[in-house]
């Protein structure tokens, strides 16, 4: 077998296996899975999941126009060109992150969240990686984002997958937010 087939088999592989966290508050074979949110079914996980976030946020983002979006889901995150990824563990709902298309070349990461009870897993770092995967698939080139300030914790993460300044895509009147592009 050549290097390259070899390299596509683990690809597969790895592509097709569940995230495995090891927490220890949990079982330790228990397996968090992400997955695509299938609407209606998994409109009030992700609705849960999004106001967490908004709740929790440091800043305001009362900007965004949360509940136009929130009452017409899945509208811009729809299949083909967007999707919102779930991360669920033993039927609970631990994060997701979602992807819109901004033009037929670029899409944008949205709403990426863990819910305290999960941080410290890497569950934002495999949510993140997942969706990139899944842009890639769709054939988009860039993928961008805006990250605030004061998400310092995310910000290392996005940088840490490639992530570096780029033109804004969208509204964001926060001051010190972001905007960071990847070149898939």
């Amino acid at each position: 077998m050549c290097w390259s087939a070899v390299v596509a088999h683990y690809h597969n592989v790895l592509k097709n296996t569940p995230y495995r966290s090891h927490d220890l508050r949990h079982d330790i074979y228990a397996m968090t899975i992400i997955r695509h949110a299938i609407f209606p079914d998994d409109t009030s996980a992700v609705l849960t999941i999004w106001r967490e976030f908004i709740a929790n946020s440091p800043v305001n983002l009362d900007y965004q126009n949360n509940d136009a979006e929130f009452a017409n889901l899945p509208d811009k995150y729809a299949s083909p060109k967007g999707c919102v990824l779930l991360a669920e563990r033993e039927g609970e709902f631990e994060g997701c992150v979602a992807m819109r298309q901004v033009t037929p070349e670029i899409c944008e990461m949205k709403r990426l969240y863990v819910r305290s009870y999960a941080q410290g897993r890497h569950l934002g770092r495999a949510l993140a990686e997942r969706l990139i995967q899944e842009a890639r698939a769709v054939g988009y080139r860039e993928m961008r984002l805006d990250v605030q300030a004061k998400f310092v914790t995310a910000r290392k993460l996005y940088e840490a997958l490639g992530f570096v300044a780029a033109e804004p895509i969208s509204f964001n009147p926060v001051p010190g937010a972001s905007f960071l592009g990847l070149y898939l």
